[in-house]
């Protein structure tokens, strides 16, 4: 077992193709995550870690920053994150106009106003009341006014155009009135039309705060029974989540394991039917933004994603997925790299460990203590043990050069 001479050429010979071969395997992940990074979905450890399973699913949940994408739920939170990506837009591409920054502005956050041009407003038109808040008039610039975080109903349209003796033909011909009476009718069809495009943080609030079906809803007047809310998705989504928290830590027979399965089965189904429509909005306004662009400015590539704490374990798993399997690869400091790479694919193993009493992970794959991840954790271990690096790589090189001057040293004394 001393004497490394026993072992044959053709163990030697495996053993390092061995270590080629899972060096080979890491950096080939790595790269291929590399080039994710300037794609319009970059990689991401978040949802590994989020299915996270087992003693350590909690530490490795609390990875990501948001296990449970509720921070996508939140219109606060929202609206933070695409101004933040707003900001570093800007600082990415510092050369660009000031007509494409008010776009990249409207576009995200909307008008402070929406206007029309009217030269006077008809003597008959008062504009007054709740009406008076949202709608008015600007004598010195000739423009009407409509105010851009409220907007105006359809109702509040036809309220404004039957102050008008004005009518509207089907081939869009005004007809009635005067030419100033026309005119009004006109500039509040463009106001509105203009007003009716809403931005995407707009867009973004509607949906989570504005829609019954998703935010609920409250009856004034059975407020304080048991009527008098009706829950809405968003609330429902983290009371199952609650629940399945619960229980989890109830779970004690396989049966019961098997139910919860189902139960996070139709919890994640939920989560896609909230979360995946703000992702995809998200992903329309990062698409729009880039045509703003152009073909030199596009040059510059993507802007760099948000400084968190998934983005931080995204790049140090990349990084350490590159260098470990350049470093088996060329075999310096293989022994390091070795054991470092062990621990590496240990944490990948123990975030869905296949143990008794542990949800099964998904997939294709079916395992019993060992799987995949712990054979090559294994495979290392047994690399890190000989000296492969000294039979085939750098260390060899190294290896060979100290022992030639410590032999001269010798020959000297």
């Amino acid at each position: 077992m001393q004497d490394l001479k026993k072992i044959t050429g053709i163990a030697i010979l495996f053993i390092v193709v061995l270590r080629l071969s899972i060096g080979w395997q890491l950096l080939y992940e790595g790269m291929w995550k590399i080039e994710t990074l300037s794609s319009t979905r970059p990689w991401t450890a978040a949802g590994y870690l989020n299915n996270a399973k087992g003693p350590f699913r909690d530490q490795f949940r609390d990875m990501t920053g948001d296990p449970n994408d509720l921070n996508w739920l939140d219109a606060d939170k929202v609206k933070a994150k695409w101004t933040a990506w707003e900001q570093r837009f800007l600082n990415h591409y510092p050369n660009l106009t000031d007509e494409q920054k008010s776009r990249l502005h409207q576009m995200i956050h909307g008008n402070k106003y929406f206007a029309a041009k009217l030269s006077a407003l008809p003597p008959e038109v008062k504009i007054d009341g709740s009406l008076g808040s949202v709608v008015s008039y600007d004598p010195e610039r000739q423009l009407l006014l409509i105010d851009g975080e409220k907007h105006i109903t359809p109702r509040e349209k036809q309220r404004l155009q039957s102050m008008v003796p004005v009518k509207k033909g089907a081939d869009g011909k005004l007809t009635g009135g005067t030419e100033l009476d026309r005119e009004f009718y006109d500039a509040v069809d463009k106001a509105y039309a203009r007003s009716s495009r809403l931005s995407y943080i707009e867009k973004m609030q509607a949906s989570l705060r504005g829609n019954p079906e998703l935010a609920g809803e409250i009856d004034v007047e059975q407020e304080g029974t048991i009527d008098g809310k009706r829950i809405g998705k968003i609330e429902q989504y983290k009371i199952a989540l609650d629940r399945y928290e619960q229980k989890l830590a109830k779970a004690d027979q396989d049966y019961k394991v098997d139910h919860l399965n189902k139960i996070w089965s139709e919890i994640q189904q939920m989560k896609g039917e909230l979360v995946n429509p703000i992702r995809a909005m998200e992903d329309e306004m990062e698409s729009e933004a880039r045509e703003l662009l152009t073909a030199e400015q596009l040059a510059a590539g993507p802007v760099p994603p948000e400084n968190t704490q998934i983005h931080r374990v995204n790049m140090m798993t990349i990084a350490s997925l590159t260098v470990l399997g350049i470093l088996l690869l060329i075999g310096l400091g293989t022994r390091v790299a070795a054991i470092a790479a062990a621990g590496m694919l240990l944490s990948f193993y123990l975030v869905m460990p296949p143990w008794p009493g542990v949800p099964e992970a998904p997939g294709p794959e079916h395992s019993f203590i060992v799987n995949k991840n712990l054979i090559e954790v294994l495979a290392l271990l047994a690399i890190a043990a000989l000296p492969t690096g000294t039979w085939f790589g750098i260390d060899g090189l190294f290896y060979r050069f100290f022992q030639k001057r410590k032999k001269t040293a010798n020959k000297a004394s």
